[in-house]
């Protein structure tokens, strides 16, 4: 039996998962899991990129020791995997020093370190022009922005070399230092129609070409574990690229039939459809929708929306009382008027998201009326964001696919189905992990294409149609 290693880290989770072929059907098994989340650090007074007097900081070492600890999990099952592949959230990165030395830690996306500092960026290049050239849309946590924070700071002094988060976890693991090109496209920084790091962009910011190498293409081996890595997990492999970037792998695991839209639904929503060029054009640009890049030089044209983010953080505020089902329950018999913008910078890190939404409504809403408020307000930024999206493509589309942890919210799809009008099919919840494992066994040629992995997986898992 042949196995293949996805390790799948989210905002809030990580998780290890095998996978193998068997009579046709890829056949999955989750075998490690493990805690994710930023850690608050104090912010040096005054400080360049702190926010307020905290910074939010991922913790890559406790991370990294998780994904050996799920890989030497393998080993005691005596389930070795042929190989082993690493995805994580896009733009947030590694600095490290000419020792290979990480710099000042890793920076949470959420931190909002850059707030000052993209006017400052768009003073040297404006965002119409970023945009033109990248196809990327405007978020405050872009790592073109970060970087900008990294070099006012003085942190990109000492950088020797930049890595995407799962580059880095790679290059732990085996010595060798690849540059991914599905993450990489997250930064703002990838032409779009090169599908190169643009060095106009570059240059006009003052980033060392250096740091950025050629980028690499999903299924091409990175290296063999390190001797001390194949010591500690009691067995010797290789690296593949999966698409190191999430929902590039979940995207990719989607049974899409032409051109239907999806949404990618997790801590982040991502509501898109595959195109084959990036569309850089103003109307793209006015509308907030992006090109992140994905395999064979493809594009999702997609819209990033709050997501789960927000449910997530109510329940963690209420102490993890309730979990998501009784959430979704409560939701369906405490109906409320109120809407949010789910979109609003307000809610990106909140000290206290219950506050934060209360203090937008106007009033105190129950613990139901808090959970109906935050889908009901999504599945109305989907049927937005999707009219934006057949505006813009100038089609019109009777599907739409939901993939991911939060397809299986079925209250969330209700809503969708309702105020899009669509049909909806949800499914794989796994998306991510099982994208990253098939584009494993495409670089292995155990797969001839992502086609063939598509019609794979339709017939492998639990796909539904409302």
């Amino acid at each position: 039996m042949k196995y293949y290693l996805a390790v799948d880290i989210g905002a809030s989770s990580g998780r290890h998962i095998l996978a193998h072929l068997e009579d046709g059907k890829m056949v999955t098994e989750e075998i490690y899991r493990f805690s994710n989340g930023p850690e608050t650090f104090p912010g040096t007074p005054g400080a360049l990129g702190a926010q307020g007097n905290r910074r939010l900081m991922w913790n890559a070492e406790r991370l990294f020791s998780e994904i050996l600890n799920g890989l030497k999990k393998a080993g005691e099952m005596n389930k070795i995997p042929a190989s082993v592949g690493v995805d994580t959230w896009g733009v947030d990165y590694v600095l490290l020093d000419g020792e290979d030395r990480p710099i000042d830690g890793v920076y949470c996306y959420r931190d909002g370190r850059t707030k000052s500092a993209i006017p400052s960026v768009h003073r040297k290049m404006s965002y119409a022009e970023l945009y033109a050239r990248t196809g990327i849309q405007h978020q405050p946590f872009n790592t073109v922005y970060q970087l900008f924070d990294d070099k006012r700071s003085g942190r990109l002094d000492g950088a020797k070399s930049f890595l995407m988060l799962p580059d880095y976890f790679h290059f732990r693991l085996t010595g060798v230092k690849k540059q991914e090109y599905t993450n990489a496209t997250t930064t703002g920084m990838v032409n779009a129609r090169t599908h190169r790091w643009d060095e106009e962009i570059l240059d006009t910011l003052g980033y060392d070409r250096s740091l950025f190498g050629e980028l690499s293409q999903p299924g091409e081996t990175v290296g063999e574990f390190t001797e001390e890595v194949a010591e500690f997990v009691g067995y010797q492999s290789k690296v593949v690229l999966p698409a190191t970037h999430d929902t590039a792998s979940a995207v990719l695991a989607a049974p899409l039939r032409g051109q239907t839209p999806y949404i990618s639904s997790g801590t982040w929503s991502l509501l898109g459809v595959e195109r084959g060029a990036a569309n850089t054009s103003d109307k793209a640009r006015e509308l907030d929708y992006s090109n992140e890049g994905s395999v064979n030089g493809n594009f999702r044209l997609q819209k990033n929306i709050m997501g789960l983010w927000m449910i997530q953080q109510v329940r963690h505020e209420l102490n993890d009382k309730y979990d998501f089902s009784t959430l979704a329950s409560l939701a369906r018999i405490n109906r409320v008027s109120d809407v949010v913008d789910v979109n609003d910078d307000r809610f990106l890190a909140p000290t206290s998201m219950i506050g934060e939404i209360n203090a937008a409504v106007g009033k105190q809403l129950s613990v139901g009326g808090l959970a109906y408020c935050i889908f009901n307000s999504l599945a109305k930024s989907y049927a937005k964001s999707l009219a934006a999206l057949e505006e813009l493509t100038g089609e019109k589309y009777d599907t739409l696919n939901i993939i991911g942890g939060g397809s299986k919210n079925e209250f969330l799809n209700e809503l969708t189905a309702e105020y899009t009008g669509k049909r909806i099919v949800t499914g794989p919840a796994e998306g991510t992990a099982i994208g990253n494992a098939m584009m494993q066994m495409v670089g292995a040629g155990e797969l001839a294409s992502v086609a063939e992995g598509r019609e794979i997986i339709r017939n492998s898992f639990d796909i539904r149609e409302l």
